[in-house]
Parts: structure tokens; sequence; C-alpha cells
């Protein structure tokens, strides 16, 4: 049986190229802007023909040429087009960013290009609700493709992080049926794996000269309210002396995650862009003074332990957060073989 194929785009670190691969998939292209997170991808998946360049300059047929495909030959199109302008952060403040919302609907002009037996977007839950994703369905319809919108949680799939997911699945026949529950297709992957398993497991592979294994620098002052904050706590923990007047005027209802400690018999909560920054979201080590390792963050989102993340500290930190969960796109791409057949 013929290895089935795949093609990343906004493919990020490769967070979902591993995982597809887990899955059984060969990754044969990969498309990505960022400079450091194209790099990542190269260092780590040499075997996938990389396009370092915008989306929107890429023509889709000339890229589907030189991979040396025929149309409706390519097994799966997988795309995770930049979210922070759908995310409830940004909705809730005005900050939806319209150029880059946009890039979802190129989705379109590849799948027309390739024509793949299926299409796999994974965004935030807030695309749902714009008229993009209608645009994409309407679109991938008229092109002979049946979809199927569902919302996934990736720590029910044994992902040690709490994190919901909008994923559009659509294969190529009018007539396929889509399950209505993904975890109806993948009952065997369900489970959940805490903090505390995944940094055993991490602790059980650690190499003494890992350079991911650092956290952010804090100062003096914010290294004493790290120490302030109780097992299990977060910034509303504090005493008087160590809070900061912005949360002050912010009350309780806003930045509520900021100081806060991770705990160890539980799912993380998401990991984000920020995701080794205490003052930015529940980051804290969930015993030691200090913020969690740029590799515990990987970690939590499922990368191998030996992942190589190029760039500076920033920007890894960055490609972690943005990056699809590994297991999470193993369990997709698992999915998605099981329904088509491949």
């Amino acid at each position: 049986m013929t290895q089935p194929s795949a093609i990343d785009l906004f493919a990020g670190a490769g967070g979902a190229t591993q995982g597809l691969m887990g899955a059984g998939f060969s990754v044969l292209a990969a498309v990505e802007n960022d400079s450091n997170a194209a790099a990542t991808h190269a260092k780590n998946h040499p075997t996938a023909q990389l396009w370092e360049t915008d989306i929107r300059a890429l023509p889709a047929t000339r890229m589907r040429q030189q991979l040396n495909l025929a149309p409706g030959e390519l097994t799966l199109l997988k795309t995770c087009p930049p979210c922070q302008g759908f995310s409830s952060l940004a909705s809730g403040k005005g900050l939806t960013d319209q150029e880059r919302n946009d890039l979802v609907v190129h989705t379109v002009r590849f799948v027309r290009a390739f024509m793949p037996k299926s299409v796999l977007l994974e965004n935030v839950p807030g695309l749902g609700k714009d008229a993009r994703l209608q645009y994409v369905r309407e679109s991938l319809s008229g092109l002979g493709y049946a979809s199927m919108v569902y919302q996934f949680e990736a720590s029910e799939y044994a992902v040690p992080q709490r994190r919901r997911r909008l994923i559009m699945l659509a294969v190529r026949g009018k007539r396929t049926e889509l399950p209505k529950d993904i975890a109806d297709v993948v009952p065997d992957f369900r489970g959940t794996m805490t903090v505390r398993e995944a940094f055993q497991g991490l602790r059980a592979s650690r190499r003494e000269d890992d350079p991911l294994e650092r956290s952010r620098k804090s100062s003096d002052k914010v290294l004493r309210r790290i120490e302030a904050i109780p097992i299990g706590g977060g910034r509303f923990d504090l005493p008087e002396e160590h809070q900061l007047d912005c949360h002050k005027r912010l009350g309780r209802k806003n930045a509520t995650a900021s100081y806060g400690r991770i705990k160890w018999d539980s799912p993380s909560p998401t990991m984000t862009t920020r995701c080794t920054t205490p003052a930015c979201g529940t980051f804290v080590h969930p015993e030691e003074h200090r913020g969690i390792t740029l590799r515990e963050a990987a970690t939590l989102q499922t990368f191998p332990h030996g992942y190589d993340f190029q760039g500076d500290y920033g920007s890894i930190e960055r490609q972690i957060g943005n990056a699809v969960p590994v297991r999470m796109a193993t369990v997709l791409g698992t999915a998605v073989r099981r329904i088509i057949g491949a």
C-alpha cells in the first residue's frame, strides 16, 4: 500500500508535520513565512520540501507541478492559518487583523490546485463565527467536497494541555459520510496526561546540553513576586507588597491567569506565544520559583524531547506557543486515514 501523502500549509515549527508523520503520512512539503520557524522546520524535517514565503505569493498550481503531483493525487492538505485574529482575546479587544484573517481563504486556492482526497483545517473556535469559514466550506462544496466542523479538546486525547480548537475536515466526494464526532473514529486515542506525568517523561530523557533547558530571566522584583506565589496559586494570592498596580486596577475580572502556577495533577493551560512568561499567564513552574523552560513548554505541546528549535529565545517561545500539539496532529491524521481508508 502506498504511503499516504500530506502537505503542511502555515507549517510553523513543524508540530503538525511531526504529528502527521506519527500518523503514517509522508509529508512532502511545507509552507512557512517566518524565517526562524522555517529554519526549525527544515532542521527537523529535511526531507519535506520547504517554501519559505508568504503563502499569498505562492502559486498553488506551480507548487503542485514542482512536487510532480497530479490533481487528486495528494492524500491530505493540512492548513492552519494564523489564529490570533480569531481568538477571544483579540475579538474582545477589537484587535482583529483583517489582512491576517483573510489568509484562511487561501485554503480554497490550494484545494482547487491539488484536489486532495482530504483537507484538514485547524484554528481557534472563534473562526466558527466568521463568514470566512462559511466561504471556505461553500467553495469546497462547489469543488465536490463534503465537510464537517468539530470542536476538539486536546486534553481529552492525552495531550497534557487544555487546548480547544476548531477542526474542519473535508473529504472529496459529496456523498461521503463524515462522523458527527471525531472521538467516534479514534476512541483508542482517548485519555488524559497530567503535567506531572509529562515532566517525569522529560526528566527521564533530559540531556545536560539542551539549549532549551532555560527559563525567562526575571528581575529581582519579579523573582520575589514569584517566590510569594503558593503552590496552585496566582496573582490573587500575592501579598499586598507584591501586587502590581495595573492588576489592582483590573480587579478580579481581567488578567486572571497572570502569575499563576501550573498545577501538577491536571493538564496545563493553553500554551501561548508567551508561554514561558509568568506575567502573561499561568506559566510559573508548579513548585520551583521560575517560569517554565522552553523545553518544558515544548513538552506540554508534545514535541519530542530532542526537537531542535532555531532562533532566539523570544522566537522559540512564539514557535512553541503557535504550534499544533504533535499528538493532536497524530490523532487528527489517524482520524483522516480511517475515514478515507488511506
